[in-house]
């Protein structure tokens, strides 16, 4: 199962090789919400991982972005004691762009990173109508 959430680009990390196979990178997004008149805000830390580290070098920190992650856990036992884990494993960022259109400005233009091209200009319009 998929998940999103849209937030501030709070802070990215290096990536680490956790193994001469795997490696990781971790990020956190800043999630503010208005609750009954009180401002909660949330500091959620995602992890990328192998192919999907790279995303995060086209993003500055303090963008705005739309995170889509998948939730998985794992347990882990050691001297008799059982661990939990869960990572939030993002699998696509989209970085929501602010354009002079009126009906982009009322949502944001959300353009998936790891689909940039240098130029809309260079599409190709092969729709039958």
């Amino acid at each position: 199962m998929s998940y999103e959430l849209s937030g501030k680009l709070l802070a990215k990390y290096d990536t680490v090789q956790r193994t001469e196979t795997f490696k990781t990178r971790e990020f956190v997004v800043e999630k503010s919400e208005d609750i009954n008149g009180r401002t909660i805000t949330n500091y959620i830390k995602f992890q990328a991982i192998q192919d999907k580290t790279n995303i995060l070098d086209k993003l500055n920190t303090g963008d705005d972005i739309k995170v889509h992650f998948n939730i998985k856990g794992s347990k882990w036992e050691k001297d008799g004691k059982t661990n939990y884990i869960t990572n939030l494993d993002a699998w696509r960022i989209e970085q929501m762009l602010q354009t002079n259109n009126a009906a982009a400005a009322e949502d944001g233009h959300l353009e998936p990173l790891d689909t940039f091209s240098s130029s809309p200009s260079d599409a190709v319009d092969d729709l039958p109508f």
